[in-house]
């Protein structure tokens, strides 16, 4: 998918121009100075003018108002959401999510998922369904046949047929409708004479029109056999596959509008949840306060005087402080912390591209290690490297898991790494690591899983300008910045989990720049230079 040119220093340009960050369609006027008291006076006079458009800045969860209190209030208006309210902005959330999903995964289609047959679910579901199966076997083998559960289901055969035809194939809907016409099959019925046989050949037959090629082979093996309860429990099994594949041809459909609209959509969509859930941005808020503290911790002592403290947060750049606040997503805590709601959508792609990093940074420092105690060997067998690379991938394979010992797995990955070289240098005729050295390598292995090991740090801080560097290139890049040393190992892998991770954030602050300024400004210029008396909205 294409994503629009995002050059780095855009977001700067936007926070520090005279009018306000366009949205929805608003003409932007763009600022070439950075911003003195005379211009985030000007900057909170046209922030005040688009309080209509601005955004909440509240959690979904939060009950508190974004609207502005009286000046006498001491305390946010609290609003109480209706049931419908809250079921309306999930149900948009839900929308929302989806439809990035189709947008962003070319390979995204919906599955069926299996219930475990061992499962109590499962189990109740299989007594059930062949309950109903061998009643209705009864019904029709009776004397004379009853036919009542069987016209219930032609007729819902009937509706599915008819479901997959839509707008077209005026013909044959005529044609099923005559067919399953169930009141004909019920005065058929008063007199015995249903032919149940010629119902299901015409029925699969029509379903091997309709059908995708994939599902020919199913239909072939839907024969009309002497069994006719079989036949239709496997014409219903066949109908869902159908199904499923019907919803995914719609989904392949509407990929490319939805990818060539995703950013007024997903922005239009995100704002009409802030207006139905008041204090839609807390955690949002939250995520960029903690990189803007860390920011200003991080100038010089001078910078950080009562006096020189408002000056430092207005020569801050935005672009950094955002770009900082997207490297934390790569070493967030998914199971205490709440995730921003700007990036709910992409929250299981992060959290994915974390544990894949999580389990680079660990390969590179054991390569690190190696090639510093034994790098003569390894240097000069490039197979060997790339074995031993393999072989901890294998053994670090779930290390996110909360049951994974991964001191145990490292001790482990150090005694096969020992095996390993020593049967490349026997194999050379050359003579094997001492006992020293093996203890050596081993200890070290295992000394990674400590917190501030020093080989950890440094592979991390060599990853993290890795990823601030390629986060400041525009989108898309014209080519990768290099990858510092040590990390030559897992270069190939960096990069590409590096233009995943890019892909992800330049496309997040297309879809929600506009409410990342408005943050932007009031966290940078405070209360004063958003022209509203708000409410707390980044308290905790």
């Amino acid at each position: 998918m294409l994503v629009p040119c995002i050059e780095p220093g855009a977001l700067d340009m936007q926070l520090r121009c005279s009018h306000t960050m366009p949205f929805n369609g608003e003409k932007q006027f763009m600022g070439e100075d950075q911003p003195n008291d005379s211009d985030s006076s000007q900057l909170s006079e046209s922030v005040a003018s688009l309080s209509d458009c601005d955004c909440s800045r509240h959690s979904f969860t939060s009950n508190s108002s974004s609207k502005s209190s009286s000046p006498t209030s001491t305390s946010p208006p609290v609003v109480v959401l209706t049931y419908d309210e809250v079921m309306a902005a999930a149900g948009d959330l839900l929308n929302l999510t989806i439809a990035h999903k189709i947008a962003v995964n070319e390979d995204f289609e919906l599955k069926k998922k299996p219930i475990p047959e061992n499962s109590l679910v499962g189990h109740v579901k299989r007594i059930v369904h062949q309950a109903f199966w061998d009643h209705l076997e009864s019904e029709l083998n009776a004397e004379p046949p009853k036919y009542e559960h069987a016209i219930k289901l032609f007729e819902e055969i009937r509706e599915i047929l008819l479901s997959f035809l839509h707008n077209g194939g005026s013909w044959l809907r005529n044609q099923i409708c005559e067919v399953l016409d169930t009141d004909l099959i019920r005065q058929q019925a008063e007199h015995s004479a249903v032919d149940i046989e010629g119902l299901a050949s015409y029925i699969i037959s029509t379903m091997g029109k309709l059908c995708a090629p994939v599902r020919d082979k199913d239909i072939q093996e839907l024969k009309v056999t002497g069994n006719i309860v079989q036949v239709l429990r496997q014409i219903f099994h066949v109908l869902d596959l159908m199904n499923m594949d019907m919803v995914n041809f719609a989904i392949k459909t509407i990929r490319p509008l939805l990818q060539h609209q995703l950013v007024d959509y997903e922005r239009t969509m995100f704002q009409e949840i802030l207006e139905k859930t008041p204090g839609g941005l807390k955690q949002t808020t939250k995520w960029i306060r903690e990189s803007l503290e860390e920011e200003l911790l991080s100038l010089p002592e001078t910078a950080l005087t009562p006096g020189a403290e408002k000056t430092s947060k207005a020569n801050l750049s935005p672009t950094l402080v955002l770009n900082n606040s997207y490297l934390k997503l790569l070493q967030w805590d998914y199971q205490k912390k709440v995730f921003p709601e700007t990036l709910m959508t992409d929250e299981v792609r992060l959290q994915e591209l974390a544990e894949k990093l999580n389990q680079l940074k660990i390969t590179a420092c054991l390569s690190l290690i190696t090639n510093n105690m034994v790098g003569a060997i390894t240097d000069s067998q490039p197979e060997v490297a790339n074995r031993l690379k393999r072989i901890s991938a294998v053994l670090l394979e779930g290390m996110n898991k909360r049951n994974f010992n991964l001191k145990e797995v490292l001790t482990s990955i150090g005694v096969q790494t020992c095996v390993e070289i020593n049967k490349n240098l026997l194999e050379r005729n050359l003579p094997t690591l001492g006992a020293e050295v093996q203890a050596n390598l081993v200890g070290q292995f295992s000394s990674i899983e400590e917190e501030g090991n020093p080989i950890r740090s440094l592979i991390d801080k060599r990853i993290q300008l890795y990823l601030k560097s390629l986060l400041s290139l525009p989108s898309p890049p014209k080519c990768l910045p290099p990858v510092p040393g040590g990390l030559a190992l897992i270069q190939q892998e960096l990069e590409a989990l590096g233009s995943q991770y890019a892909s992800i954030v330049n496309l997040n602050k297309q879809v929600y720049g506009p409410f990342y300024a408005n943050i932007l400004r009031k966290l940078l210029f405070g209360e004063e230079a958003t022209g509203k008396a708000e409410a707390s909205s980044s308290d905790d």
